[in-house]
């Protein structure tokens, strides 16, 4: 059996190193850990002629719940011939000074704990420290989602702090089967992320791996949802992902119906869900809330601007440079006189445009919101114009580029994708016409067939088929007979999550064991 690190702790060997039982000694080592930095504040007190102390991170607890919570019922302790552990004993067990209480035996655990808004309470005599749980630190409060918008939904999304995300998603969920993990991960930032899962839906296997996955992160610090993505998507290398994001906790709440399982990680509003499938980007709460009639509609615009937004410019770009054929003579003319005056290839005006328009956007998302608007007008109207009426772009080409762009917007979730095939479609239509077009357009749809996660095909249920899950794909059914599917992506052809994540288990075992 190993044997506990006994030596004076320093920043940076703390972890293991059991809690002294003297109390100047335990706020040395913690003043040495920390490098005496300036948020720290250590409040010395004499508690029935014992010598105790509050320690706790400047804005990271609230103030007035420390001087009514901790303090005040400190000072008022009566306790005859008291001792250390006396003490210690009574704080621990006769008294609830929060609800969040922990006893903790090292450094390491002490430090994480004060890092994420603990008050610390060590007692001369014991080798031992309670933590109380009162945060207080600034946050911001629950809003409206930036990036998933709805009519007829909820107007919350998740926010920054994960213990507030938690709460969002179990109100909608009153059930316990729905189960929450919390753990650090990053051995550097100890970032706190949450797994959350429905235990009657989700294979074990799947947990377990994802969990694992998690604790064996070696990235030094974790500001956001993207910087442990790779890790968890267990698929072969793709342009579309076998994950989902979301910052609505009513979606993340339909996710784990289905037998998805969730991470939500400190500091960013955005969860990741695990698996996800490509038809899911096409589907938004609103369908859910609109008539059957109407949200298979506003569906199949979905699939329209899709492909609008991915080929529209280059399919104009190879049938004008490749098959004039295929527009009516006086189009034709109306087209051939547009780009006479202008001095540059098709495929060229496409890509100029195109890459002119990623510049405005990124320059209006950097921008500060007071300035972001005249970014678009400068660049749409002013420069657009402009570069028209000096005759370096016709207007045939600006209107396709603006509609594809335009459906762009549709689907803000394969953003990425979309913009990195479009130009890839203007480029392949510019040398090879329709024909390389259509090669893509293969490419592609291998691309998305061929990626899976954790056993579950990206493409399902469109391939493999599964005629049942088309009544929320193709079509999308009424409650009556949606509600009676009881559907787990489990279900799905092709899907075999559980002998997936148990082969990425034992995966991870070999590499470790080497």
């Amino acid at each position: 059996m190993k044997k506990k690190d006994t030596r004076n702790p320093d920043e940076y060997n703390f972890e293991n190193v059991p809690v002294s039982s003297g109390l100047d000694e335990n706020i040395r080592n913690i003043k040495n850990i920390l490098g005496n930095t300036s948020d720290l504040l250590i409040s010395p007190i004499i508690i029935c002629g014992t010598k105790a102390a509050v320690i706790c991170f400047e804005g990271m607890v609230s103030g007035l719940s420390t001087a009514h919570m901790v303090i005040a019922p400190l000072m008022n302790i009566s306790i005859e011939n008291c001792t250390g552990k006396k003490l210690f004993s009574h704080i621990r067990d006769n008294m609830i000074l929060s609800v969040d209480t922990a006893v903790s035996e090292e450094y390491g655990d002490i430090i994480r704990r004060l890092m994420s808004g603990f008050a610390v309470i060590f007692v001369d005599g014991e080798a031992k420290a309670i933590c109380c749980g009162i945060q207080g630190y600034d946050k911001r409060g629950v809003d409206e989602p930036s990036s998933e918008g709805n009519i007829r939904g909820s107007h919350e999304g998740f926010v920054e702090t994960v213990r507030t995300n938690m709460s969002l998603v179990r109100r909608r969920m009153k059930t316990p089967l729905l189960r929450f993990e919390l753990f650090p991960v990053s051995p550097r930032s100890n970032t706190d992320v949450i797994v959350c899962y429905m235990a009657d839906r989700v294979p074990p296997a799947l947990v377990k791996s994802i969990k694992k996955k998690l604790k064996d992160l070696k990235l030094e610090t974790i500001l956001g949802s993207g910087y442990i993505e790779p890790f968890l998507d267990s698929g072969r290398p793709s342009v579309f992902s076998g994950l989902s994001i979301t910052e609505r906790p009513d979606v993340m709440c339909a996710k784990l119906l289905e037998g998805r399982v969730g991470v939500m990680i400190e500091g960013t509003p955005f969860a990741i869900v695990i698996p996800a499938l490509f038809t899911e980007h096409f589907q938004t709460l609103d369908d859910y809330n609109f008539r059957p009639f109407y949200a298979v509609f506003l569906r199949y615009i979905r699939y329209i601007a899709f492909f609008l937004a991915v080929f529209f410019p280059g399919i104009y770009v190879a049938a004008a440079l490749f098959h004039p054929e295929m527009f009516n003579s006086r189009l034709l003319l109306n087209l051939a006189a547009a780009q006479e005056a202008a001095p540059l290839n098709l495929m060229w005006e496409a890509l100029i445009t195109l890459i002119f328009y990623e510049i405005i956007r990124e320059a209006g998302v950097r921008l500060p919101q007071s300035v972001g608007g005249a970014v678009s007008i400068v660049g749409g109207l002013i420069i657009g114009d402009a570069a028209v009426s000096a005759g370096i772009i016709s207007n045939p080409m600006l209107l396709v580029c603006a509609i594809s762009v335009t459906a762009s917007f549709v689907i803000p979730s394969l953003d990425q994708q979309v913009t990195l095939f479009r130009l890839a479609a203007v480029i392949i239509g510019g040398l090879s016409g329709l024909f390389g077009i259509a090669l893509l357009s293969a490419l592609m749809l291998a691309n998305i067939c061929a990626a899976e996660n954790y056993g579950l095909p990206v493409m399902a249920p469109l391939s493999p088929f599964s005629p049942k899950a088309m009544g929320d794909v193709a079509v999308r059914l009424g409650f009556k007979r949606l509600g009676k599917r009881g559907f787990t992506i489990e279900q799905l052809n092709g899907a075999d999550m559980e002998a997936a994540a148990e082969n990425e288990l034992k995966k991870d075992g070999e590499v470790t064991d080497k």
